[in-house]
């Protein structure tokens, strides 16, 4: 056996010991939504416009227990989905976790990444979250992945990030320094870590981290040990994950959380600095902000996608007017008050103008038709775009 399928064994033992998520399973459809697996939303959000068809084909690579494949299927009626995973047992969760919510439209397969040559097709969306830093080859994995999507399509990924979760390597290595000769047995290295963590002083910074960020989450085992026993794990940086993104051959659309990388939130009372800021690079800038605010990045995710990408700005003012707006499907409570919740979950709150805008849209009349009925501007219309909160639709003009 090769190192590579030396690895991969040893991911799926875990998985199968402890199959993840170990999120509950449920007769009906999972509450609320994640806008990165929806594909309306995610491919707005890369583009600035709605997509010219719904029936997609969808891809969850490293699908575990199948809580993200129950959201794509219930978040995509019109699309065809596929889940692959290494893990027998974690399969057999996703498997029974869709069938009891009703999201038929899916089908599993027993893959690995390095194999999913062999789906038929190819896909207009792929979701990678949380796998490719467990495989023992992640630009061998992206590589493998870039070649099945399809031209337009989109990508989105996350990975692990080295500096805010440093905390959690220093106890991977004390958990696996205890084991001893029984690394590889995860039921005694989950047993080690919580007698770590129960013994370490109240004022240690691993179990004040631990407390402060992860505990919640840690009670269920399966979660600590995902966390503090996985046996592969690569975590990245600004440079080394754009090592990655570079040789996925694969454009690089921009990070879904942008808001973490927006540098004003940490020196923004500082305009000289700022000024400075725009002679560097964009990877330079993103570099700055990890520098900065290294316990916020726990993780990078992003989307990447294949030409031809076309991107629409919407600066042009006989484009907007001719375009189709409509409400985006992952937004709460607009309906009833100017302040609701964006696909963020963050509340936003809408002046006069772009809330009579946003009750309008429809679906079917242009920008030029409702703003004859409506008092707005079209720099209310481009608020509402840049918000993510209408989809337009770009028409021939």
């Amino acid at each position: 056996m090769s190192d590579s399928q030396a690895i991969s064994a040893a991911v799926a033992k875990l998985y199968n010991t402890y199959p993840f998520p170990p999120e509950p399973l449920l007769d009906e459809p999972p509450p609320g939504y994640n806008w990165r697996w929806n594909w309306l939303t995610a491919y707005n959000f890369c583009t600035g416009q709605k997509p010219s068809r719904n029936n997609v084909r969808i891809l969850d690579a490293g699908c575990g227990t199948g809580v993200g494949t129950e959201y794509l299927v219930h978040l995509n009626p019109d699309a065809a989905i596929v889940g692959i995973d290494l893990s027998a047992g974690a399969l057999a969760v996703a498997q029974e976790r869709c069938q009891k919510s009703g999201a038929t439209r899916v089908e599993f397969h027993h893959l690995s990444l390095f194999d999913v040559e062999q789906l038929p097709g190819e896909f207009d969306l792929i979701n990678c979250v949380g796998v490719l830093h467990h495989t023992p080859d992640p630009i061998r994995g992206i590589q493998a992945l870039a070649k099945k999507l399809s031209p337009g399509g989109i990508m989105h990924i996350f990975v692990y990030g080295e500096l805010g979760r440093w905390e959690i390597k220093l106890m991977q290595e004390a958990i696996a320094l205890l084991q001893g000769d029984q690394r590889g047995d995860y039921t005694d290295g989950v047993a080690v870590g919580r007698q770590i963590f129960a013994a370490l002083p109240e004022n240690n910074r691993l179990r004040q981290r631990e407390q402060e960020r992860w505990s919640w989450e840690n009670q269920r085992d399966g979660y600590f040990a995902d966390m503090y026993v996985h046996p592969q794990e690569i975590d990245y940086n600004i440079n080394t994950v754009f090592e990655l993104i570079d040789a996925s051959g694969l454009e690089f659309l921009g990070f879904s959380n942008p808001h973490i990388w927006n540098l004003e939130r940490l020196i923004g009372q500082a305009p000289g600095l700022i000024e400075r800021s725009q002679n560097l690079s964009d990877r330079q800038r993103y570099r700055l902000i990890e520098i900065l605010d290294p316990q916020a990045i726990t993780h990078y995710e992003f989307f990447l996608g294949r030409s031809p990408i076309h991107r629409e700005n919407w600066t042009s003012d006989a484009k907007l007017m001719s375009a189709i707006p409509e409400p985006s499907p992952c937004i709460q409570g607009w309906r009833d008050s100017q302040q609701f919740f964006n696909q963020d979950y963050q509340i936003v709150r809408l002046n006069d103008a772009e809330w009579q805008f946003l009750l309008a849209c429809d679906g079917n009349q242009t920008t030029a038709q409702i703003l004859q009925s409506v008092d707005a501007s079209l720099a209310d219309v481009r608020s509402l775009q840049t918000q993510q909160i209408i989809l337009l639709t770009p028409t021939s003009l």
